[in-house]
């Protein structure tokens, strides 16, 4: 046993003095300078060792290496691709004969690496084999590593000690875009005692000026790497961004991670501009602080966030969210409920009226004529219908849009193969109730559309009044509308649609003028009485319309009052964009309900509606006037000579009246909606 132990003793001597004396006889110099020809060799590039190298075998094996830098092909416009301040390996030597490694010292410092594309495409960190060289003889496939117990792979353990990064430089130069982008101040420590203990680094960078903190921490990294299950935890933390991950992470084969994600951002704003470095341009006061929080699991191809929680500035919404991208396209599903959709933050302030200014009038010197405009001839680019395909719900407590607020309402949009439809299954409007379907269809070139709408008891007065500051029209809206068409343009596809709808608006009222009033004395209706208080009522004001191709085509317009009856017919003719309409307002006998009973029988003045939609005019039908009233005198003599040829005869002529007939003043139609 003594001579046993001798032996060994002397083993032990002999291997730490080889190991002490190895480095004398491979000096340094040739290690750089067969590493050099190696690098060369394999990668076509120079390799650059300017400072000091050092080579120990004892206690630890280490290479300590500085000034050290490895050179981009020409063409780019930076010399280097990798430079190195210094470089510290130190690996200790007992350990590795038990097969474990133990990292004493791993220490990069100042290391600066610039990835560049230059402005032919070509990217500097893509190694070409070098002018000569021959193609790698093809290896026998590596034996698989000895199996655990659970069948994976095992794997010799590590142990880190001094591991770091300091004051590390990244850029990345985009040449065809003439970008630059610079992540610099880099600094981490990495810490392990072994592959069964818990994995922990820590660091930060700089980038566009502002600090971001690093954490990261596995508990397990050996069940990790053997394709086993483990906890982690990743944190991301600036001024302008907080994001968190919490969960489980696998390794192997079935690779991902299932936990909590938390993404908090103080400003969307102020990390817009952090991000791309100028203010983001979107009017209103709204996109301020944001929150996500949500169950995060990712594998493969796919990815779900559900059970989330989302917060924008004040509205408040719940959703599940999944992609998947293993298919021919990705693939989105998810739904979102919203308590209050506010959208008046995200909205530029209302412009204060134009003196003077109206809807439909000549342009200021444009020579009496407004700007023109026209259908695209341009081919439709339906390609974004192609994208993806989408299955999305999306439902709201309320909108609220300037003035104008939405009740509770729900969509659903379906988009497969390039073929979207968007189903309105709920719209509370203004205490009536709506249902619409728009179907757009990008598979072929070109686009199709196919909507319907009907909406039915909306109240016309508060809705007018908040969606156009219009007060002077009351009573109950429906609205039924179908329309389809195609085209490759967007003038072949106006100039294809065909459709049919229908509007009226029931019990209601045109505010501002009383035509009772008017008939019974023409004085007083427009000097007399507060005309805020005027009103004309009305049963049903409303029509029926076809489209074939483009043109829409209006016969049955209708407004049903105890004064005054109107009937409009006409096309507008959406290809060319314009319009032949004619309006004509009719006096009637019964002023029953409106003001008491008088006798009228007026005069009927056609208005004449016509001319390109930028800018239309309107006309009297002076020859139909003049023609209505020839008749009605024509017939008011043959009813006088009756009256006479009866009284000669001794018959009876009817009540002869004490007073003198009046016409009624003739209406003109465009003042019945006028402000």
């Amino acid at each position: 046993m003594k001579k046993l132990l001798i032996a060994l003793g002397v083993l032990v001597v002999l291997v730490i003095g080889a190991l002490v004396a190895l480095p004398m006889f491979v000096p340094a110099e040739k290690i750089k300078d067969e590493l050099i020809a190696q690098v060369k060799t394999a990668t076509g590039r120079d390799l650059s060792i300017q400072g000091k190298v050092s080579v120990s075998a004892f206690p630890s094996l280490s290479v300590q290496v500085s000034n050290v830098a490895l050179s981009n092909p020409a063409g780019f416009s930076t010399k280097d691709l990798v430079r190195l301040g210094a470089l510290d390996v130190q690996l200790k030597i007992m350990p590795i004969l038990s097969g474990k490694v133990e990292v004493d010292s791993f220490v990069l410092v100042d290391p600066a690496i610039t990835l560049e594309v230059d402005k032919q495409g070509r990217a500097n960190w893509v190694f070409d084999s070098p002018a000569g060289a021959k193609p790698a003889e093809a290896k026998p496939a590596p034996k698989p590593a000895e199996a655990s117990a659970g069948g994976a792979p095992t794997v010799p353990d590590i142990a880190l000690g001094d591991v770091r990064i300091t004051n590390g430089k990244l850029t990345y130069i985009d040449g065809p875009a003439g970008t630059k982008e610079e992540v610099d101040a880099i600094n981490l420590a990495v810490n392990l005692k072994s592959l069964a203990d818990p994995l922990t680094a820590k660091g930060s960078l700089k980038w566009h000026a502002k600090v971001i903190e690093l954490a990261l921490m596995v508990a397990k990294p050996k069940a990790v790497i053997e394709g086993g299950t483990t906890q982690a935890d990743i944190s991301v933390s600036a001024e302008t961004v907080k994001l968190a991950y919490k969960g489980d992470v696998t390794g192997g084969k079935a690779a991902g991670i299932k936990g909590v994600l938390d993404l908090a951002v103080p400003s969307i704003r102020n990390l817009a501009q952090w991000a791309t470095g100028k203010p983001l341009d979107m009017a209103g006061s709204g996109l301020g602080p944001l929150a996500i929080k949500g169950n995060l699991a990712a594998g493969g191809t796919k990815v779900a966030l559900t059970g989330t929680d989302i917060a924008i500035d004040a509205i408040k919404a719940k959703g599940d969210f999944a992609v998947d991208t293993g298919g021919v396209r990705p693939a989105l599903k998810g739904k979102l409920d919203v308590e209050m959709l506010d959208l008046n933050p995200y909205l530029p302030p209302e412009q204060p009226a134009k003196a003077g200014g109206g809807g439909g009038g000549p342009a200021p010197g444009g020579g009496g004529k407004a700007a023109k405009s026209d259908w695209s001839d341009d081919p439709i680019d339906a390609s974004g219908l192609k994208a993806a395909d989408v299955d999305f719900a999306l439902s709201v407590g309320g909108i609220k849009v300037k003035k104008i607020q939405v009740g509770k309402s729900a969509l659903h949009v379906g988009l497969k193969d390039g073929r979207m439809v968007a189903d309105l299954t709920e719209l509370a409007l203004y205490k009536g109730s709506g249902k619409g379907r728009v179907a757009l269809d990008g598979s072929q070139p070109g686009a199709g559309l196919d909507a319907s709408f009907t909406l039915k008891g909306l109240q016309a007065e508060p809705f007018l009044t908040d969606a156009a500051d219009f007060s002077r029209l009351d009573g109950t809206g429906n609205f039924d509308v179908q329309v389809a068409g195609k085209g490759r343009t967007q003038r072949q596809l106006i100039s294809d649609l065909d459709g049919k709808g229908a509007v009226s608006f029931l019990n209601g009222s045109i505010k501002g003028i009383n035509l009772a009033a008017m008939v019974r004395n023409v004085t007083t209706a427009f000097t007399g009485g507060a005309k805020e208080m005027e009103k004309t009522d009305f049963a049903e004001l409303g029509g029926t319309f076809t489209i074939t191709n483009g043109i829409v085509n209006n016969q049955d317009l209708s407004m049903k009052s105890p004064l005054l009856r109107v009937e409009g017919k006409g096309t507008v003719e959406m290809p060319p964009r314009t319009v032949h309409y004619r309006i004509e307002p009719k006096a009637v006998a019964s002023l029953e309900g409106q003001g008491g009973k008088a006798d009228a029988a007026g005069i009927s003045v056609p208005v004449i509606v016509e001319g390109p939609w930028d800018n239309l005019s309107y006309r009297p039908d002076l020859g139909a006037m003049v023609q209505g009233a020839a008749t009605k005198a024509v017939e008011g003599a043959l009813s006088g000579a009756k009256g006479v040829g009866g009284l000669l005869g001794g018959g009876s002529s009817g009540s002869s009246g004490s007073g003198a007939s009046k016409s009624p003043l003739p209406i003109n139609p465009g003042g019945l909606f006028g402000r």
